[in-house]
């Protein structure tokens, strides 16, 4: 998980940057509604934990920037202004939680993973690398019109590796994504599929590569 942190007391987020790191979180640090909106403009995160007294003003202001550019990331806001009135005002801003200081990181973490497991409200309805259109809707995928039969399970993958298209995907991730609870997982079945999801998207000149970077995972990315 890659995390924008907004928060602009220094020990505070240390703090808060070390514990998130010892669970892989990667944590992206900015002190001010300024550095905010830049962070914002490249949509790398998948979420945000948000202070609300900034120095240059109050972190809800972010809100309506974030859902005006078709932002569905989820943002906690963490403030000392805990009421009832402050939380009201912070979800009805377009949080999609409040998180009262001082707190707890379990509970932290807890909130995060609820958030994610969410589906995003303006989460892209189609989504386009190359020569390659995914409709998430209807979850046809197609290439100049045409449009290319795949497996259950390569749909999966080539839906999880569209929606972070640019971003390596963990192979953890995309187990998750194309497996049950119940599956047994043979070492060597997620290749497989990718390798058959590779051929067709050759066969069809898609424009796009899936490249295995070793030990992590797959990254999907046009064709230079």
């Amino acid at each position: 998980m890659r995390l924008l942190l907004v928060e602009d007391e220094n020990e505070m987020a240390a703090a808060l940057s070390e514990a998130l790191l010892k669970f892989d979180v990667v944590v992206d640090r900015v002190f001010s509604l300024d550095l905010a909106r830049e962070a914002v403009a490249d949509p790398v995160h998948d979420a945000i934990i948000l202070d609300r007294q900034l120095p240059d003003g109050d972190g809800l202001s972010l809100l309506p920037h974030l859902r005006a550019n078709q932002s569905g990331v989820p943002v906690i806001v963490l403030t000392a202004r805990g009421d009832v009135t402050d939380r009201v005002m912070g979800l009805d801003a377009g949080a999609d939680d409040y998180l009262a200081k001082p707190f707890a990181l379990e509970e932290l973490l807890a909130r995060l993973r609820a958030v994610l497991r969410r589906p995003p409200a303006m989460a892209p309805t189609v989504a386009r690398v190359g020569q390659l259109i995914l409709n998430f809707g209807n979850r046809e995928v197609t290439v100049g019109g045409q449009p290319i039969e795949l497996r259950r399970r390569e749909l999966l993958v080539l839906e999880t590796l569209m929606r972070r298209h640019g971003r390596t995907v963990l192979r953890s991730a995309l187990e998750e994504a194309v497996y049950s609870f119940d599956d047994e997982i043979q070492s060597n079945a997620l290749d497989s599929h990718i390798s058959r999801l590779r051929r067709k998207l050759d066969n069809h000149e898609a424009g796009v590569e899936i490249h295995n970077i070793r030990g992590v995972g797959y990254l999907l990315k046009a064709v230079e």
